[in-house]
């Protein structure tokens, strides 16, 4: 199938856009912090401040009038003052500042305005934004509004209503029971038990369904008696799946919502209440938020490796391949039981290793592997760790061929299922490793995972994404994002021809806006009045497909343009929130458009350069 617009006459890559790329270049270069790689910055959060505010205020109410209580109040009515002021015209909040109001984070800081408003010297002021939340509440259909936005899946929308219910909202007869007494079998059995709540949320079912338990036990004496039983044990799973900072995966509405519960039932000693409380108060901000979770380290890093390369950046001059090497879960973790050589998102002790991570370490690795710059032992190290991870990444391949992100098995609720992102990243690992990675079983797999792909694609032709939305899209999907990187992917296995990537392709050129990038909506330019009806990221995002499966054609030349121009009008590093978070949770990051445009502009650069080598080696 051929492309619908015909070859470009000029070249894409002209002075204009190399010029652009070394100011990417080197912005990124320069966004390392002191130990040599990337930390990011993740956007704040109304939803887990309000979230903080409630199990601080609940804690400082157990501990009455002491220094620590006081500074917890002080921390509450700073975020309570964020709350009203990032409050939306409509009387919702969204996610982030560049988000939509939604019902859920609406009743969230609702909730809060209502436990704590008192801590705010402005009752008037208070009570105005609790009467605009409330008539919001209601216009969205209430409750059962929330039930459908999440649907079967428990694993969000019991614990927001079980922070209503402590903040006097609701009553806990509007709170459904959760199973935790299912906690205390191995981790090994959570896939077959049926668990109403996601893989990653195990600390939630706890302590949420002792909080519903201890306000509301059952009437049945049997199931009564059987959850009372279970209470002690389940409290220990709490404390050892805690990790050493206090926060469950790094994320500050998971922990606060342990930490209100277990408040809300007077454990305010408890070990687990403790450390996190003080993991509520270090990730507090100056301005009175708390943002989703506390980094992307080791995610950001390694885009950035990858993205620098792409351009041909000798990446061996970079000083993080020690700390990448050092991010490598060498133990079987905690958390999820999964077994050692995977990756999480950060350096920091909450987070998991995933099918996310683990690929764009691999991916770095080898860009480090291949630097002539590296040592015989540098290399060595690279390549025993690449044999973890390789290992660790085919271990997790569910039985669909897919890959899931944290744990074989568990497809039941949406964020545990096989993603075409996450299979798309991992096939590009095993390519990478094509040397290491050649046995029978790294085939098997690598075949699975294209079969896996294909039958995903969607009948236009897109593949969704299972960590990334669009909040313009009607059903928040980001099929910009998905398809992307399924074409990268498919065309860096050699298959950029076949009839699944052209309808891939297809779509992406059919998709592109009016002013020559993608994604976006008509609304976007409410948050960002200068991008436009496009973003910088799914524009990085689409031009690196193309330049990856299809070389020169006016589409790709319309989007490298948009690029150029979003660099030289200084708009290129303006954060859109196409990240989906846990349960569909919204964020952006600020090094996101940074990174993604330096992938694209670098790969287009680098492609150019390839083919008027080789235009010179056949004359």
């Amino acid at each position: 199938m051929s492309a619908p617009h015909p070859p470009a006459q000029s070249r894409i890559v002209d002075r204009r856009a190399a010029a652009a790329w070394r100011t990417v270049r080197d912005r990124l270069l320069a966004e390392r912090n002191g130990r040599g790689h990337w930390t990011g910055e993740l956007c704040s959060s109304a939803l887990s401040t309000a979230t903080a505010v409630v199990a601080l205020r609940l804690a400082s109410q157990n501990a009455g009038d002491s220094p620590e209580s006081r500074h917890w109040r002080d921390l509450c009515g700073r975020g309570l003052r964020y709350l009203i002021e990032h409050q939306r015209p409509d009387g919702g909040w969204g996610d982030t500042d560049r988000s939509y109001s939604n019902i859920a984070t609406t009743m969230l800081a609702e909730s809060a305005l209502t436990l704590a408003g008192d801590l705010v010297d402005d009752a008037d002021r208070v009570s105005t934004a609790v009467t605009a939340a409330r008539q919001y509440v209601d216009r969205a259909g209430g409750i059962p509004a929330l039930w459908r936005r999440y649907g079967r899946d428990k694993t969000f929308a019991v614990p927001i209503l079980a922070c209503a219910a402590l903040c006097g909202r609701v009553g806990w007869r509007d709170v459904p029971a959760l199973p935790f007494e299912l906690a205390q079998f191995p981790q090994s059995w959570y896939r077959f038990l049926r668990l109403p709540v996601v893989s990653y949320a195990i600390p939630a079912l706890v302590a949420i369904g002792q909080a519903r338990f201890h306000f509301r036990p059952p009437a049945n004496p049997l199931t009564r008696g059987l959850r009372r039983a279970a209470v002690e044990r389940t409290l220990r799973v709490l404390c050892e799946v805690q990790p050493e900072s206090g926060g469950y995966l790094e994320a500050v509405p998971l922990t606060s919502f342990v930490l209100m519960s277990l408040e809300g039932m007077g454990r305010h000693q408890h070990e687990v209440a403790v450390r996190g409380r003080r993991f509520l108060v270090q990730s507090a901000r100056a301005d009175g938020s708390w943002p989703i979770d506390t980094n992307l380290a080791t995610w950001n890093t390694t885009l950035a490796v990858n993205h620098l390369a792409a351009g041909g950046f000798d990446v061996g001059r970079l000083e993080c391949l020690d700390w990448i090497l050092g991010c490598q879960v060498k133990q079987r973790h905690r958390y999820t039981g999964a077994d050692p050589g995977g990756w999480g998102w950060s350096d920091l002790s909450g987070s998991v290793p995933d099918a996310d991570d683990t690929p764009g370490a691999l991916l770095a690795l080898r860009r480090f592997w291949e630097s002539s710059s590296l040592s015989r032992k540098e290399r060595e190290s690279i390549e025993r760790a690449a044999d973890m991870g390789l290992a660790w990444l085919v271990g997790l391949q569910n039985s669909d061929g897919g890959w899931p992100t944290f744990c074989r098995g568990w497809g039941k609720l949406p964020f545990d299922r096989s993603g075409a992102d996450l299979t798309a990243h991992a096939l590009r690992a095993l390519a990478a490793w094509e040397d290491q990675a050649a046995g029978r079983e790294f085939r098997r797999a690598r075949s699975r995972g294209v079969s896996y792909l294909r039958r995903q694609q969607r009948p236009d032709g897109s593949w969704w994404p299972l960590w990334f939305g669009n909040q313009d899209d009607p059903d928040e999907a980001n099929p910009v994002y998905g398809t992307s990187k399924v074409v990268v992917s498919l065309a860096e296995l050699g298959l950029a021809d076949t009839p699944t990537v052209q309808r891939g392709l297809d779509w992406l050129y059919a998709r592109q806006n009016g002013d020559g990038g993608w994604g976006g909506g008509p609304a976007n330019s409410e948050f960002c009045p200068q991008l436009g009806v496009s973003s910088v990221e799914e524009t990085a995002l689409a031009v690196e497909a193309l330049a990856a499966a299809n070389g020169e054609c006016e589409s790709l030349r319309r989007g490298v343009q948009w690029l150029v121009r979003a660099v030289e009008q200084r708009f290129y590093d303006q954060p859109s929130p196409i990240g989906f978070y846990f349960a569909r949770l919204w964020y952006y990051e600020r090094l996101y458009p940074i990174t993604f445009t330096a992938a694209a502009l670098g790969r287009v650069i680098r492609q150019r350069e390839e083919n008027d080598i080789g235009d010179s080696s056949n004359r």
